[in-house]
């Protein structure tokens, strides 16, 4: 394969300040494939917390012996060299058998141009012809994140033992508070596997257009009173109406207050949520304790217990592919509302964090998806 080759990405250098920046990427070793950047999804929750300087990890140290963040420990801090995790990219050369020139692959690299995949360590995905290349930013990392989402619900109904990812809605009542990409995802998927009903609470006009325009049934949660459109909604006897199970995927306290107020008796919140300050607005003393209600918290960096053996990142991803092969032409439509040049990254975060602009799903194109 060729020498080294010239790659441009997406660095944050201080809060508040990013760029792109080129850098010469080094040479393939025997067995790897390289790839050149079609697409590059932006998670603007995750990517605003490190251009703010609010990310964890930019303060302390992981540690994964003890499964706590460390303060006595140097942290990650800036730069923060290209951040995201929903690439989509074109093998251009490959001397391993996995994948041939020409195929498409999903992989979570960050925002940059280019990459080198060493098939024995890296995961990646790769995607069928007949899927759009652009929602292919979803199916490595944010899609599992999601499908994980419903795998956790499945876990609490079914436990273990469950096998289909819809072993926790089919037949439910779905409540998801939070209609940015995680939560419309999670709400496609609890529709598309059977939820008896799906119903989907944000206070952002935009996004609940958003949701509506995706066929699912939305409410207006601004003045914090979806819970009584919920428990009106659900109601099976005089004292027990609400959700079956709510999918918390806003980053609010007041959001999992509002998803554990909506619950029926015992139900669960199922929380996908990136919180990053206290819990004000939660009061454990109240509906938590009476109704008996149960928060599960669901991470992509495990599956739940004892359910390895049946799932793992890669059988999320044929979730997901399913999904947008169901679900693909209205995602892309009403799901992807910004499609910029890689070039308008550092210029969109800064939007994005002083609220200049709103987007639901930016996709950066790189040079490569022109050709």
């Amino acid at each position: 394969m060729a020498d080294r080759r010239p790659v441009r990405l997406l660095v944050i250098e201080r809060p508040g300040v990013a760029r792109l920046v080129d850098q010469d990427e080094p040479a393939p070793a025997g067995g790897q494939f390289r790839l050149e950047t079609l697409y590059t999804g932006l998670s603007a929750g995750t990517e605003l917390t490190f251009f703010k300087g609010t990310n964890p990890y930019l303060h302390a140290a992981w540690d994964p012996r003890l499964g706590v963040f460390r303060r006595d420990r140097p942290a990650a801090g800036f730069p923060v060299r290209a951040p995201g995790y929903m690439e989509v990219g074109r093998v251009t050369e490959t001397s391993s058998d996995a994948v041939a020139v020409g195929d498409l692959v999903a992989m979570a690299y960050g925002h940059k141009t280019g990459h080198t995949v060493d098939p024995g360590a890296d995961r990646f995905v790769p995607l069928p012809p007949d899927l759009d290349p652009v929602l292919g930013i979803y199916v490595a990392h944010m899609g599992p994140i999601c499908a994980n989402g419903l795998l956790h619900a499945a876990a609490d109904a079914a436990g273990p033992g469950a096998l289909q990812l819809g072993d926790g809605v089919r037949g439910r009542h779905v409540l998801v508070t939070g209609a940015g990409v995680v939560g419309l995802l999670v709400a496609l998927l609890a529709r598309h596997h059977g939820a008896a009903g799906v119903l989907v609470a944000d206070a952002t006009p935009e996004r609940l257009a958003a949701a509506r325009a995706l066929g699912l049934d939305a409410v207006d949660d601004a003045d914090g009173t979806a819970w009584r459109t919920v428990k009106e909604r659900w109601r099976r006897d005089p004292t027990d109406c609400g959700a079956d199970v709510a999918f918390q995927c806003r980053g609010r306290t007041a959001a999992l207050a509002g998803a554990l107020r909506s619950l029926r008796p015992q139900g669960t919140v199922v929380d996908l949520a990136f919180y990053q300050g206290g819990a004000p607005d939660l009061a454990l003393g109240e509906e938590f304790h009476h109704n008996g209600l149960t928060i599960r918290c669901a991470q992509i960096g495990r599956v739940p217990r004892g359910m390895a053996h049946l799932w793992d990142r890669r059988r999320l991803a044929a979730e997901t592919v399913e999904l947008l092969r169901a679900s693909g032409p209205a995602m892309r439509e009403h799901l992807v509302t910004d499609l910029v040049p890689l070039d308008d990254a550092p210029a969109m975060l800064a939007d994005l964090a002083d609220r200049r602009r709103h987007v639901l799903q930016a996709v950066f194109a790189c040079p490569a998806a022109a050709t």
